[in-house]
């Protein structure tokens, strides 16, 4: 729990949400308001991106498209995807940008703050909101016209983005490190298995390197998918991993999944239930998407579970794994969606040493995936926290004392 010094937070019907220690405050007597939507924001346009590079970012409505060395923004934006797939909002504070054509800019108002509207505009759920059947839009028009019920108070908007953003902030520091715990132990394995450092193996660092195939130091596992026309399978109490649920938690630990089954679906499909720290790599359509088991999960046939043949050295086989994804890649094969299929794993080739330096390096590399599990825990408790307190403080359900 993030704990924010001077933040209590009450309920109107008198459950208490504290995001502190203390004693409660009392509920902001200011009321909430009707207003449009374009009494609330300005909004505007972006422009068609310069042809000039450089280091300034250009932004379209789902992330950076490109970098420029011309800026059309300087100070806090946030940006609007103008196309149904990709309408949502993202905050930029107080660094130049340069915002594109396929996206609407959203400036404050007085007596609005802009970190309070972009948490109001991510509530309002803009893809719902797209007008047309085939290239659905967000236009400035529609937004304008959008009833919205908001506080007005500076104060009290502030209290609630400083709420928000504080896990914002936690849940990307818990992201950040996670990136660099994934990039040393990408070094080590490197400095240990391609490198072939000799002071990090010690007198073993002599010994004969073998040839081996991947498939020679993996166990390879097929899923399932348990009939989608038997509600009855559906919905328990066991994670079932698609090739989605992967692509989303490519290169983290997985802990948790869009769908869930009983094990009445697992006696009834091809599927198995894998055990936490095995790795899991799609294997058509989008193909080399991996990942790592936070805890025991079922998963479709589109993936490959992956256990190691080499006692417990789970880790070494995942970055064994990482590190050969692009080779697995471009052998893939078909002619509309490409496939890794067993052949692929057999027909890659790698110089490897003994068992003992394997378990050696496992040793060594461990505590930073435990280190990086522990985090993603922490990432998706400060997640559900945040989702939930989102809709309730941005509605005025749950008010906040300044």
């Amino acid at each position: 729990m993030v704990s924010q010094s001077n933040h209590n937070v009450s309920s109107s019907n008198s459950d208490t949400l504290s995001l502190s220690k203390g004693d409660m405050l009392s509920q902001s007597k200011h009321e909430w308001k009707e207003y449009k939507l374009g009494d609330v924001i300005e909004f505007g346009n972006g422009r068609v991106r310069p042809k000039s590079s450089g280091n300034i970012p250009v932004y379209g409505g789902n992330g950076i498209l490109d970098f420029c060395n011309e800026s059309n923004y300087e100070s806090e934006t946030i940006i609007i995807g103008r196309v149904g797939a990709y309408c949502g909002s993202i905050y930029y504070e107080n660094k130049p940008i340069w915002v594109s054509d396929n996206a609407l800019v959203a400036k404050p108002k007085e007596n609005f703050q802009a970190k309070f509207l972009f948490y109001f505009l991510k509530n309002l759920g803009l893809n719902k909101l797209a007008e047309g059947s085939s290239h659905p839009l967000v236009t400035q028009t529609l937004l304008n016209s959008i009833a919205v019920f908001i506080t007005d108070n500076f104060d009290e908007q502030g209290t609630i983005a400083s709420i928000l953003s504080s896990l914002d902030d936690k849940i990307d520091l818990l992201h950040r490190q996670n990136k660099t715990l994934e990039q040393l132990a990408e070094t080590l394995f490197r400095q240990w298995f391609v490198e072939h450092r000799p002071e990090l193996v010690e007198s073993e660092a002599d010994e004969k390197w073998e040839e081996k195939s991947l498939y020679e130091v993996i166990e390879l596992f097929g899923g399932g998918t348990p009939k989608t026309e038997m509600p009855e399978y559906w919905g328990g109490d066991i994670n079932w991993m698609s090739g989605k649920d992967i692509t989303a938690n490519h290169k983290q630990f997985i802990l948790a999944t869009e769908k869930t089954i009983n094990e009445e679906g697992v006696k009834n499909s091809s599927t198995k239930i894998l055990p936490q720290y095995t790795s899991v790599i799609s294997a058509r359509g989008t193909v080399g998407k991996i990942c790592l088991l936070g805890k025991p999960m079922a998963f479709s046939q589109t993936n490959y579970g992956i256990l190691p043949k080499i006692k417990d050295c789970y880790f070494f086989t995942y970055l064994l794994l990482s590190y050969s994804v692009d080779e697995l890649q471009s052998a893939s094969y078909g002619s509309v969606f490409d496939t890794i299929t067993t052949n692929t794993f057999k027909e890659h080739k790698l110089n490897l040493p003994s068992d003992n330096i394997i378990t050696k390096f496992e040793v060594q590399v461990s505590p930073l995936f435990y280190k990086m599990l522990s985090n993603e825990k922490q990432i998706l408790s400060l997640t559900q926290l945040r989702d939930t307190l989102l809709p309730k403080l941005i509605s005025g359900e749950v008010r906040v004392k300044y």
